[in-house]
């Protein structure tokens, strides 16, 4: 029996070539989003070489080339890069904590509140601000969150990833209805929330990176102290409790992070789709499970997609751009499919 038991917990622990493995994942994905920053900052309405790229970034000379680097590429860049991270770590913690592997940030209704939010400070009260929209963003995803969480918590049973999914499921609809009902009866509020309920990097600028910088940070910070507690739960409620971790608390402080980084993410980029759904389910597939790599790869894979998909966007109908949220949606849904019709899905 001893033998057996030291068997088993030997057969638990990952090998070093899997870590090895897993490493290499990680930077091959840092080296793609090094990539597809590199992409975004040369490729646009007008090209510039990369070695101009580098000299410019080097060296500040005033040029035109430097202007539009710096003032223009440089934060939309980043601008990506913070949202597509928020999206992609928000992907994988929604999927962990409703153990559904096909979950996204829409599941829960966070991005239907932060929108509903936008709609409201525009159409309402006529507030058309970066700054506005964030707080507001920020306040329809929290109260999305909370509806959320008081629906799927009540009764014996608790917070369930059933509950959380049925009760998303309701709030999104509504948050969503109440969005598009204000936005039909203002016409001129419909054109401007028009291209950015699509989803685009278009309008983002140094204000978005620095407006919604605080909100990423702590999201992101959040996340990566659950990996242990998220592992346990992949057990189940009975497993995770033996193991010692509150599931209650992960749940409340998971649904917090993806509140601030899907919040966040909409102010700034709009609802973008696909990438919270499939990024996880990419990162799995090369990972495994464990939510120490799972995580981390989903932080990089994320916006090294969300900007390749704004790159591909400036280049397919240039001079005029195609918004960001189209490009992911067109290309990246058939994709997905096709992994999910060919290989097993990934279980959390």
């Amino acid at each position: 029996m001893a033998t057996e038991s030291a068997t088993a917990a030997l057969a638990r622990k990952p090998p070093r070539r899997r870590n090895s493995t897993r490493t290499l994942a990680v930077l091959g994905a840092l080296l793609l989003l090094l990539a597809a920053v590199m992409l975004s900052l040369a490729v646009g309405s007008r090209s510039l070489p990369l070695s101009t790229v580098v000299d410019a970034l080097l060296h500040d000379d005033g040029s035109t080339a430097s202007s539009v680097i710096w003032d223009v590429r440089v934060p939309r860049t980043l601008a990506g890069i913070a949202a597509g991270a928020a999206l992609g770590v928000a992907g994988a913690l929604i999927q962990a904590l409703t153990r559904n592997p096909l979950a996204d940030p829409g599941l829960l209704g966070i991005n239907a509140g932060a929108a509903a939010g936008v709609v409201v400070s525009i159409t309402v009260l006529g507030l058309t601000s970066l700054w506005a929209s964030v707080w507001f963003a920020m306040a329809g995803a929290v109260v999305a969150g909370l509806l959320v969480y008081a629906l799927a918590s009540g009764g014996r049973a608790g917070a369930t990833p059933e509950r959380l999914a049925l009760g998303g499921a309701v709030i999104a609809a509504v948050f969503t209805g109440i969005g598009q009902t204000l936005m039909l009866l203002d016409a001129q509020a419909l054109d401007q929330l028009r291209f950015w309920s699509v989803g685009s990097l278009a309008r983002a600028g140094s204000e978005t990176l620095t407006t919604i910088a605080p909100f990423v940070g702590v999201g992101l910070l959040l996340a990566l102290c659950l990996v242990r507690p998220l592992n346990a739960l992949a057990l189940g409620e009975d497993g995770a409790r033996a193991l010692g971790a509150h599931v209650d608390r992960t749940r409340f402080v998971g649904l917090l992070a993806v509140t601030l980084l899907c919040g966040a993410a909409t102010a700034a980029v709009g609802p973008l789709v696909f990438v919270g759904l499939a990024v996880p389910h990419m990162a799995r597939m090369i990972a495994g499970a464990d939510q120490r790599w799972t995580l981390p790869l989903s932080m990089l894979l994320a916006p090294a997609l969300l900007l390749l998909a704004d790159v591909l966007g400036r280049v397919v109908v240039r001079p005029d751009e195609l918004d960001a949220g189209v490009v992911t949606a067109v290309i990246g849904a058939p994709v997905f499919i096709a992994l999910v019709r060919h290989r097993r899905v990934v279980g959390v």
